[in-house]
């Protein structure tokens, strides 16, 4: 073992003790602190036993077992633990050290951070981390911005742990200045509550609209697997599906509460969205969802006394099945625009260079929404770097093109069943609205003039030159100063 230690790592929680045992099988040596000391010992003397780690009791200690330039990765809790941490770590470095937050901070937070360390010397990286337990363990995804003179002291490391694509490049890469890192991870977060929710509608769509177990869903899910919907949420959720209760032989995911949780990063994304002035309505639906699921017992209540249709599915139920599978796939292509769209708002706004294509390179292994598809959008953007929006690419435009009409029936089909599809129907409505030359947004105008004097542009003349109507006859010509798309 080396005398010194390549990298430190504070935090021995799941995500922590798998990364750094995915590091020690890269070669590297870590040091390794926690607040409850007793951790370090138990991991220690357990699955680190006999491996290339330095347990520590300390922060002080943590720091003295660091080569230099020191590296420290924080894996703890979201919010005033990180700034907690930091400020104990920094009696200890020197100017030039490296501080690394691997957990899902809000960008702001990074940003903040990244600005406060500049100005004492430090360099700070805000990475985000996806693959769960198991990615941390055998290769995750990995999101890195921050200091730019950070990256050639922690790329071989990164490099070296994360996930690699099928054509072995790894699934990570330098995003950007700042919290460029973070956003990327929030906004990967974001598509993943929109993956989710259309994949829960599509099993609510089989399961209460054509009565279909869970054991046959299964199936459907595994041979959807083996194409174009290839990813590891069809994958995991066939594997729900087939499983069944030890003690009742039940299928497991009849047996769970209809309650969903959440940690935030959905929220952000949407909240990001309203601040950019970027649609992205299916994202926010799918953190709305999960609201909803939520209230369980108003929702039993209102159940006996809220009636809907009483119909039942008459039809082929094949060819229906195949229906929501392209439903489902032209759905998730407007996930994904909107969250690219969403990154595009940040660059511009942030004054960020990223790079699209290599962003869905690293979404393609080790990651919650790796999937098949993420090779089409890389060529997308490799083929045109400046693209408005996926739906404009040519492989999208025909994906979504052959979808339309199964898409409209799926919805169709739900709403005549009462069977509620908020991010499927929304994904449409982007997609109509997108595509749209002319939204009724002329009469919006016209009403925010009509009570605010908030004053419109014309169609006949220069973009950037504004009027104001008196409506009524009774008001003056004074109208508002400011004007907001």
């Amino acid at each position: 073992m080396k005398e010194k230690a390549d990298i430190g790592l504070i935090g021995l929680a799941v995500m922590g003790e798998n990364l750094i045992l995915n590091m020690e099988s890269r070669g590297f040596t870590v040091a390794c602190y926690n607040r409850t000391v007793a951790k370090v010992d138990a991991f220690i003397e357990g699955r680190g036993k006999g491996k290339n780690f330095i347990g520590c009791q300390s922060i002080a200690e943590l720091t003295t077992s660091l080569a230099k330039p020191r590296k420290i990765m924080m894996l703890v809790k979201a919010g005033q633990p990180v700034d907690d941490f930091i400020e104990q770590i920094l009696p200890h470095i020197e100017e030039g050290d490296i501080i690394i937050d691997g957990g899902n901070s809000h960008f702001p937070d990074t940003v903040r951070r990244y600005e406060y360390l500049k100005n004492k010397g430090i360099l700070f990286v805000g990475t985000g981390v996806s693959g769960g337990e198991e990615g941390a363990l055998k290769g995750p995804s990995i999101m890195p911005g921050g200091h730019p003179k950070a990256w050639p002291h922690v790329k071989d490391i990164f490099q070296a742990i994360t996930a690699k694509a099928t054509d072995g490049s790894p699934c990570c890469e330098w995003i950007g200045e700042g919290g460029a890192g973070h956003f990327v991870k929030m906004v990967h977060n974001g598509i993943e509550y929109g993956d989710m929710q259309l994949i829960c509608e599509a099993y609510q769509i089989m399961s209460q609209g054509l009565g279909m177990s869970a054991k046959e869903m299964a199936v459907v899910f595994d041979t959807w697997n083996k194409g174009v919907l290839n990813s590891y949420l069809i994958e995991i959720t066939a594997e729900i599906l087939a499983k069944t209760d030890d003690e009742t032989g039940k299928a497991m995911v009849d047996l769970i509460l209809d309650t969903a949780g959440q940690k935030g990063t959905g929220k952000w994304t949407s909240q990001a969205g309203l601040d950019l002035g970027v649609g992205i309505p299916q994202i926010a639906e799918a953190v709305f969802a999960r609201c909803i699921s939520a209230v369980k017992d108003e929702r039993v209540a209102a159940s006996a006394k809220l009636r809907g249709p009483k119909v039942a599915f008459r039809g082929d139920k094949e060819k229906f099945i195949a229906q929501i599978h392209d439903a489902l796939y032209a759905s998730k292509v407007c996930s994904y625009a909107q969250g690219f769209q969403l990154l595009r708002a940040a660059a511009d706004e942030y004054g960020w260079k990223l790079n699209y294509g290599e962003i869905a390179l690293m979404w393609r292994g080790g990651c919650i929404i790796r999937a098949q598809f993420l090779d089409d959008i890389m060529m997308a953007f490799k083929r045109k770097k400046k693209l408005a929006n996926l739906l404009l690419a040519p492989y999208f435009k025909t994906v979504v093109r052959k979808a339309q009409s199964p898409w409209r029936k799926v919805i169709i089909q739900a709403i005549k069943l009462g069977i509620p599809v908020p991010a499927m129907s929304s994904a449409l409505n982007y997609y109509d609205s997108y595509r749209c030359e002319r939204l009724p947004a002329n009469l919006l105008q016209a009403q925010r003039d009509y009570f605010g004097a908030h004053t419109y542009e014309r169609i006949d003349k220069e973009r950037g030159e504004f009027f104001h109507t008196n409506w009524t006859g009774r008001g003056g010509d004074t109208f508002a100063s400011t004007y907001v798309v």
